[in-house]
């Protein structure tokens, strides 16, 4: 796939099945990260792997965190199990942010967010299926405690990968002039 056509019309493609990425596809994936804008070469992302068991295990997790929050009904205990259960793999994107005397951690942020995009770009140019989720368990202090997360460590988004159950929708064309504008004519 030419690069300008996985740009042009990647999609979010949230209905996946088996089989998730082989591992010649993961190495594509996770290259394409790496090359993302780096000011400083600070490499301010690290990502994690979830698949067979683990993602029940994390579904435990985010029930965990769920009901730490006090007000959880057993349908929003057992939507939280189910959530990483909805791809065979799942692909935490982690922003590991740096004191650092010249670069900021907002642009170290965004280039893990950058990162990120490149996995789904990647899995787009590969026929694989993706989607980026974040919710409020991203940003929940016991799920990052429960994945290990180093002090300067945040979740970016959670990835799921897999096959399309179908054929992913036509990206939809947007008029550029309604968002680029000449500045100082």
């Amino acid at each position: 796939m030419e690069a300008l056509d996985a740009l042009l019309n990647r999609v979010s493609v949230p209905r996946l099945v088996e089989p998730a990425p082989n591992a010649a596809q993961r190495e594509a994936l996770f290259q394409a990260a790496l090359r993302a804008p780096d000011h400083g070469q600070l490499r301010p992302w690290r990502f994690l792997t979830i698949e067979g068991a683990a993602r029940e295990k994390l579904g435990e997790l985010f029930a965990e965190a769920v009901q730490a929050k006090g007000d959880a009904n057993q349908a929003a205990l057992d939507k939280a199990r189910a959530m990483p259960l909805r791809a065979p793999l799942l692909v935490v994107a982690i922003a590991r942010l740096q004191n650092h005397f010249k670069i900021p951690q907002s642009e170290q942020r965004l280039s893990a967010a950058c990162a990120a995009h490149g996995i789904l770009l990647a899995a787009h140019a590969q026929g694989v299926g993706a989607m980026w989720r974040t919710g409020d368990l991203a940003y929940d202090n016991h799920v990052a405690k429960g994945l290990e997360l180093a002090e300067g460590e945040e979740i970016i988004g959670f990835l799921y990968l897999g096959t399309p159950l179908s054929e992913p929708r036509t990206a939809p064309v947007l008029a550029t002039a309604d968002f680029v504008r000449a500045w100082g004519e």
